[in-house]
């Protein structure tokens, strides 16, 4: 199975069921436009197209529902998965990453079998009703969410999308003790207009990632003494960490076992020239405590990387050889972290040009491709830059990146590129959108009145003061 992103449409759901190299694609009739807009390419490949409904509205697309409930309710035979191993290719859950396209991270047998268990080690038992507002297309609501209730037996509330004035009314219809987030929901929680019965639910336990320091004390003095349980790790990733004792900001603690059974180290980074730092024998160089470095994880037979289907150049990227000694190979997670004195693991951010909205990466250069197809724009740069964030905006900030500010060169000749042809984006950020520093014509989308409009000292003002809404 292949869990395809729900938003995603043409050429971007295309190159997703090609790079699992699909057979069949089972969707709903509420997604008629964008199955009808590729059924011919579909067709083309030979791929055949389901409805799981009982009927179809689509020329080329069978209603599959009457074959489900005219299906034998014998057990499927063992002989089906004889050949079954951990090493076996379970599914794939697409990762934006920083390349553009999305690309298919390898599940094993293996991996999700010990995905499912987070749940269980987070404190989860039988007993538990676990609410998760999170897509399915992810692997935090697939496999950590719904997989972990099926692993413990507890119960799970699936909700279709995520609704701030719903969610505690939900918690409390339900009887709802543990709920999954990821960082954004629950600002948006902390955002909300205060209720006077906001602190009446039997939530204990909230199990997540990517929830920000001054959230994280926001949400516990708000909604009361519930336990968080943030961790950290990558959908390809080899590793991950699990902050158990609640201390707030961490995701996680360094300790022996751990280290043993996925060896990590954290490695100073070159953010401008976007490589690891190497001392005079070619390999990296651990950075102490208290200074943030990039994540890498070594690739051994405990803890392998699978890479992504279909696409080997995008797997050997993530990479990195030569990192402690000549030879030795390490996922690069492409993500800084920090480690206290006290070996408590934080998260800082991501390296690369990703930024985050709406809780998912979003890679530039998919935005590029995507403003390229006009007709009059011969060559973009996209690159996001630090703008504050106005409490109670709902529109979702994360690590402080920008989330809608455009700066449009189009009356340059030509882009600044490095002798690899790649384009330049260090300057362009350290300049952000200030109109004293930058020459080129510069625009800011005004939601009042529907169209840009050139970037002046006082519409800059206003946002660094946070006195406009954006």
């Amino acid at each position: 199975m292949a869990c395809l992103n729900t938003n995603i449409r043409a050429n971007s759901l295309l190159h997703s069921l090609g790079a699992c190299g699909a057979t069949v694609l089972l969707t709903t009739p509420d997604l008629k436009a964008a199955i009808e807009d590729i059924l011919p390419s579909l067709q083309q490949k030979g791929l055949r197209v389901f409805y799981l409904s009982a009927e179809s509205p689509t020329t080329g697309v069978e209603p599959l529902q009457g074959q489900i409930d005219a299906a034998s309710e014998e057990p499927i035979p063992v002989a089906f998965r004889a050949n079954v191993t951990g090493k076996s290719t379970a599914l794939y859950i697409y990762t934006s990453g920083t390349t553009g396209l999305p690309k298919a991270a390898i599940i094993t047998h293996l991996k999700l079998c010990n995905m499912v268990t987070m749940l269980y080690i987070s404190g989860v038992t039988a007993k538990d009703v676990i609410y998760t507002p999170l897509p399915l297309y992810h692997s935090a609501a697939l496999l950590i969410g719904l997989g972990g209730c099926l692993e413990v037996g507890a119960t799970c509330i699936l909700r279709p999308k995520f609704s701030v004035s719903q969610f505690w009314d939900d918690c409390r219809r339900y009887h709802v003790s543990v709920i999954q987030y990821v960082g954004e929901v629950m600002r948006y929680l902390c955002n909300a207009p205060k209720r006077e019965n906001e602190r009446e639910h039997q939530v204990r336990l909230a199990v997540g990632n990517g929830l920000r320091v001054e959230v994280w004390k926001e949400f516990l003095q708000r909604f009361g003494p519930i336990r968080i349980c943030e961790f950290y790790g990558a959908t390809e990733g080899n590793t991950g960490f699990v902050n158990y004792t609640g201390k707030i900001g961490a995701v996680g603690r360094v300790n022996f076992v751990h280290k043993m059974l996925a060896p990590f180290e954290f490695i100073r980074y070159n953010v401008e020239r976007d490589e690891p730092v190497r001392d005079e024998r070619g390999c990296c160089i651990r950075v102490p405590p208290g200074e943030a470095g990039l994540l890498v994880v070594k690739i051994t037979k405990s803890a392998p990387f699978h890479g992504y289907a279909g696409n080997r150049q995008k797997s050997e990227k993530k990479v990195l050889r030569d990192v402690m000694k000549k030879g030795d190979l390490y996922f690069n997670s492409g993500d800084l972290l920090m480690v206290d004195h006290e070996g408590f693991i934080y998260f800082q951010d991501r390296v690369g040009d990703t930024f985050r909205w709406k809780g998912e990466n979003v890679a530039t250069t998919e935005v590029e491709t995507t403003l390229a197809a006009v007709q009059f724009i011969q060559e973009v740069n996209v690159y996001g830059v630090p703008v504050p964030a106005p409490k109670g905006s709902s529109d979702g900030w994360m690590l402080d990146k920008l989330r809608l500010v455009i700066r449009c060169e189009c009356l340059r000749d030509a882009l600044e590129v490095t002798g690899t042809f790649k384009q330049c984006k260090g300057q362009l950020v350290k300049e952000g959108f200030n109109p004293a520093l930058i020459k080129d014509a510069l625009f800011f989308l005004d939601e009042s009145e529907k169209r840009f409009v050139p970037m002046s000292p006082q519409i800059y003002s206003s946002i660094l003061d946070m006195k406009l809404k954006l």
